[in-house]
């Protein structure tokens, strides 16, 4: 079976909200989500960077968002920024669920925070999971907890998810809309990046717009990467990166992970999980054209979107690597997409 390597997941997310359920979401599973320790052994994952992400409070009133995403056009209201003293501690718990989910596992998971380490876990037979962060709500102005976190194994870390922080503004959810939604990095946004490079953490782009990117772009040294982002000029969502986007990203010798969501796959925009692989093979075809086959792999955003029902979850995913043999891509090509590439890009980032 063919070991594959996630950009993106937010399991973190539901043990969060299930503190009580956690050994039977992650241990045995309880047929619900995407994710759990089974249907990862028996899919093939072989590691991932696991999300640090904290919840929007419910709004009064609110539209029901699942419906609004099924009917394009449509703009999802950012929410409001959370503050930090509100942040802090979820963040704190998450991580705690992560190392927790390594000890619960019994050696069969383990938190890794280098590529050698990567690699020997595979080698083992353990997952790797790899602490990442959406949304830099939980780190202060100063950047204390960046350190703190970065101690605790961060290694990757967008500086925003759709809302704002004080280090720069995400994209609305919005079809058909472009990335140009607004202003770029705050000071602080800049600091922060120049920190992390020199931390060697990676900054993650997929939920930044335009003008964030750029700042990004301008200010890093290191390999600019999106681990969860589709293609702009297959589905026009504010959340999908231009192809000006993919070229810069290709030429820091950067990477994009293919997000299955199926809001940025599919080019009506639509969320129905009631759609074939031909959404999926010309989002990769697009992004291996303007990027190299070198610089693309898979950022799921498995529980935390709705996903293809070819995929479904992730023991579909053996279904997916299936129809890229069935495509026309070679086996080279697609170990390179699942695994290798990522490992590429890692090295380049983490210097290990």
């Amino acid at each position: 079976m063919q070991p594959v390597f996630d950009g993106h997941n937010d399991i973190l997310l539901r043990l969060q909200m299930a503190p009580r359920r956690r050994e039977a979401i992650w241990l045995t599973g309880e047929g619900r989500g995407h994710l759990d320790l089974p249907r990862m052994q028996a899919g093939g994952f072989a590691g991932g960077m696991f999300a640090i992400y904290i919840p929007s409070p419910p709004a009064p009133g609110a539209p029901d968002y699942d419906a609004l995403m099924d009917n394009p056009p449509y703009e999802v209201e950012l929410p409001a920024m959370i503050p930090l003293d509100v942040a802090q501690p979820i963040a704190l718990s998450e991580a705690g669920h992560l190392l927790w989910m390594a000890r619960a596992s019994q050696g069969a998971f383990r938190l890794c925070g280098t590529v050698a380490e990567i690699e020997a876990a595979r080698a083992e037979g353990v997952i790797a999971g790899v602490m990442h962060m959406e949304g830099a709500e939980a780190i202060d102005a100063n950047l204390d907890a960046l350190h703190s976190f970065h101690a605790m194994g961060l290694r990757s870390l967008g500086p925003v998810w759709s809302r704002p922080t004080i280090f720069g503004h995400g994209v609305p959810f919005r079809f058909p809309g472009t990335p140009d939604t607004g202003a770029g990095l705050t000071e602080a946004g800049r600091r922060l990046i120049r920190e992390c490079n020199a931390l060697k953490i990676v900054v993650d782009l997929s939920h930044l717009n335009e003008a964030g990117f750029n700042d990004v772009a301008a200010i890093s040294d290191a390999p600019l990467i999106a681990t969860h982002s589709n293609a702009h000029a297959i589905t026009p969502s504010t959340r999908n990166l231009t192809d000006r986007q993919l070229s810069v990203i290709r030429d820091s010798g950067g990477m994009v992970g293919l997000n299955f969501a199926t809001v940025f796959l599919r080019e009506d925009g639509k969320r129905s999980a009631r759609m074939g692989w031909e959404p999926v093979l010309r989002h990769l075809d697009h992004l291996i054209t303007h990027l190299g086959e070198d610089h693309v792999g898979f950022g799921s955003d498995f529980d935390g979107a709705e996903i293809p029902e070819g995929i479904t979850d992730v023991a579909g995913l053996p279904n997916l690597i299936a129809a890229l043999g069935a495509h026309g891509y070679d086996e080279a090509l697609i170990a390179k997409l699942a695994w290798g590439n990522w490992m590429s890009v890692l090295r380049r980032s983490w210097g290990a």
